[in-house]
């Protein structure tokens, strides 16, 4: 009797999921973001926001809920009912860096939050001071080497993306450089010779390489970016197994039906997959993905597991 009821209850939910999704949307979508207007992930997801609601002819709107690198946004949408009205634009920061860094994370975005769509990719570039003798990784690994504690790398702040760069960085090359955390993308100390090298958000940091004012040395991605083609990768330059991007994807609270995270999956990827578009998140140094709902899962979990190896042996603490 009980799988009898559990049955005609799943089948109720599946005929209630499409009846819903065949007037989906019909008033105001929320799109929540976890950091302040202007950030990398604010600006990327007001695009899509603005294109959404033309195509759909809703209203669109993004909200900012800065607080806890991210979380406070994601618990928010989490706790939200499960209808498609109210989404979250994830940062990979918030999604799988941070809950290795609570001491009592208060939900659990793999379990809370249903993937929707991975969009974008923002590679990172290192960088070094102008007057660093250092041309290449390599010679930068070598300098390192010579002056083991000396050399400083800079990162818009503890637990993020680019934080977790700088100690693989130490890790895979073997060398000992120290963290020096900032509130945001700030590298004035690096053009200043203040601090060695930075990892920052290409988006972030392009107009002031192409200003010449810091040095590139590489990027972080597996592959190079399409929009930044003669950027070499840490792999390229002789740093093994390194790949830490940035990334940002929609998700909804679970429970969402799954034909509304399905109409939602394809006119998201959809939107993003615009030439104006690319062109829009190319000038700020975003590359378009298309991740699928269970790909996009899949990247959440092995992404929280391997930054937390990262993190527990580089012993990061949220306070750092």
């Amino acid at each position: 009797m009980n799988v009898l009821r559990t049955l005609i209850l799943a089948l109720s939910l599946a005929v209630a999921g499409e009846v819903a999704a065949q007037t989906y949307p019909d008033h105001t979508i929320r799109i929540l973001v976890g950091f302040t207007p202007g950030s990398a992930t604010d600006v990327s997801a007001r695009v899509f926001a603005q294109r959404l609601s033309e195509i759909w002819s809703v209203p669109v709107t993004v909200e900012n809920v800065p607080g806890g690198g991210g979380s406070v946004a994601a618990e928010r949408v989490a706790r939200s009912a499960p209808d498609g009205y109210t989404l979250y634009w994830g940062a990979n920061g918030a999604m799988t860096i941070n809950p290795s860094l609570q001491p009592s994370p208060s939900f659990d975005p793999a379990r809370d939050l249903a993937p929707i769509a991975r969009l974008l990719v923002a590679p990172s570039i290192l960088a070094v001071n102008n007057d660093v003798p250092a041309k290449t990784v390599a010679e930068l690994i070598a300098l390192a080497k010579a002056q083991p504690g000396k050399l400083s790398c800079a990162s818009p702040g503890t637990g993020t993306p680019q934080h977790i760069a700088c100690e693989v960085f130490k890790r895979q090359a073997g060398i000992e450089i120290v963290h020096v955390p900032y509130r945001g993308a700030n590298f004035t100390d690096v053009i200043g010779g203040r601090v060695t090298m930075t990892f920052q958000n290409a988006g972030a940091i392009l107009p002031t390489v192409r200003e010449g004012k810091l040095r590139p040395l590489a990027m972080t991605a597996l592959a190079r970016s399409p929009n930044m083609p003669d950027y070499p990768t840490m792999i390229e330059a002789g740093v093994a197994d390194f790949d830490v991007t940035s990334w940002f994807g929609l998700l909804g609270p679970v429970g969402t039906p799954a034909p509304i995270i399905a109409k939602l999956h394809e006119q998201a990827t959809a939107i993003v997959s615009q030439a104006d578009l690319r062109e829009k998140y190319s000038l700020i140094g975003l590359d378009v993905v298309t991740d699928p709902p269970d790909a996009f899962a899949d990247i959440i979990r092995a992404d929280i597991a391997r930054w937390a190896k990262v993190i527990k042996d580089a012993g990061i603490k949220p306070t750092e």
